[in-house]
């Protein structure tokens, strides 16, 4: 299917907010934390079959997009904004975000039936041009890029995309399952408040020079990426919760672990495992466990604030000194690193904050021991989306059958609810670690593709 997929671009529009962002608006600071955020794009692709009981009617879906994404842009301004030439704040000029309207030559049920099978396939649908941008193209580019792409005989996949130094997960997902609320009940502008927007007063952005050495990016990846899913079911869930019974039990775990303590321990301990055959040896690993911080901390800061409020926390294998390799060894590193992340920014003021933040970060992330330019220790991401109404996001035509994160660019595991109590994995990795990935004891007994 793959060669033979053709995507046709119907219109490309910038939509703007309904209501003019009022002048005293127009000049949107950014943060410390939306400076710490990569320059990408964060895409979101969800996938919804056709259903002809759906309160929406299906040709006048487009239009019902199109308005209620413009009556919640009134809301969340600084989306339909640019960010300005010295990247500290956003000019809210109701620029507009880029909404494409397109056409794919596959029927929907054959591509979902194609996707589970090569998740790669999913990267088709994402807006064109957002992967791999110039600092300039990134610059220029809106901050919300959203494709509508509609499948032969029905079904739709909705691509949305928003730039990171502007938006975390937590308002990402924010933003499109409200959305999907006002295009579902037609809930007009001045009734939309779901977020706000003072993240630049409480944690002004800084020359970040005088806080960090020069930051090394990762080198460019010479293999290619793929992407699987797999799901963890209640039952399996109990299973493994019983496996760590007798740890408690012995009290070599204290504490009863978390679905997704537990879920980041088998696939962490899998992913060291699989660099120990590639590599033949036991090498040092970091997972960079992003940890949302609305409501951890003492300062006055909304639970829904807008912006990036995100620390990755470090969490540290070290062959030698990390020799048990069972699975309640693991849960307790991953409680205890995170416990340790969240202790130093939950109390002090906005600069003892930040501090930590510049400590956490010069410590691990930029450090020569442990740093990006360091070949010799192994980093990935592993992010929960658990408890993100996502998977809930409504337009009008059910909840999403199918739905895919991100560029697939490192590796990465996401983690979120899925139907019936389960939970999804979506693993991207570079191909020859997927084959080893697949084949290890815990991902084939623990889990179904």
């Amino acid at each position: 299917m793959e060669s033979g997929l053709q995507i046709e671009i119907i219109s490309t529009k910038l939509i703007k907010p309904s209501s003019p962002t009022p002048k005293h608006l127009q000049n949107y600071k950014l943060s410390f934390f939306d400076q710490l955020a990569e320059r990408e794009h964060m895409p979101l692709v969800l996938f919804y079959p056709r259903d002809n009981s759906c309160i929406i009617e299906y040709d006048k879906f487009d239009e019902k997009l199109e308005q209620s994404l413009s009556r919640i842009l009134t809301h969340v301004y600084p989306t339909s904004g640019r960010l300005s030439n010295d990247h500290l704040s956003i000019n809210c000029l109701d620029q507009g975000v880029t909404f494409t309207k397109a056409k794919v030559n596959c029927q929907f049920d054959d591509f979902i039936n194609q996707v589970k099978k090569n998740l790669n396939l999913a990267m088709f649908l994402i807006p064109k041009g957002i992967k791999d941008l110039s600092d300039t193209d990134f610059d220029i580019t809106s901050l919300v890029v959203a494709q509508v792409t509609e499948f032969q005989c029905g079904g739709l996949a909705l691509s949305v995309s928003a730039s990171h130094p502007v938006m975390d997960g937590f308002s990402n997902f924010k933003f499109v399952y409200e959305w999907a609320k006002v295009c579902k009940f037609g809930i007009p502008a001045d009734e939309i408040n779901f977020l706000s927007f003072n993240f630049g007063d409480i944690f002004p952005a800084r020359d970040l020079s005088s806080i960090f050495p020069p930051r090394v990016y990762p080198k460019k990846w010479d293999e290619k990426f793929v992407g699987k899913r797999f799901f963890i079911d209640e039952i399996t869930m109990s299973g493994l919760r019983e496996n760590l019974t007798s740890a408690i039990d012995s009290g070599e775990l204290s504490f009863k672990p978390s679905r997704v303590e537990i879920i980041t321990a088998i696939l962490w301990r899998t992913l060291i495992r699989v660099s120990e055959v590639k590599h033949g040896y036991l090498r040092p690993s970091l997972v960079y466990f992003p940890v949302n911080l609305r409501g951890k901390i003492s300062l006055p800061l909304k639970e829904n604030a807008f912006g990036n409020f995100v620390i990755d926390s470090p969490i540290l294998f070290v062959p030698g000194e990390n020799n048990k390799m069972e699975l309640h060894d693991f849960v307790t590193l991953i409680r205890s690193s995170v416990q340790k992340t969240i202790a130093a920014c939950a109390k002090g003021s906005a600069d003892h904050i930040v501090v930590a933040v510049a400590n956490i970060y010069k410590e691990y992330f930029l450090s020569q021991e442990w740093g990006t330019d360091n070949d010799e220790v192994d980093k990935c991401i592993i992010s929960s989306l658990c408890k993100f109404p996502i998977h809930e996001a409504d337009f009008g035509w059910e909840k999403p059958n199918l739905m895919h994160f991100g560029l697939r660019d490192y590796h990465t595991c996401w983690m979120y609810d899925a139907e019936c109590g389960s939970i999804c994995v979506q693993v991207d990795l570079k191909e020859s670690y997927m084959k080893l990935f697949e084949c290890d004891n815990d991902i084939k007994t623990f889990t179904k593709f």
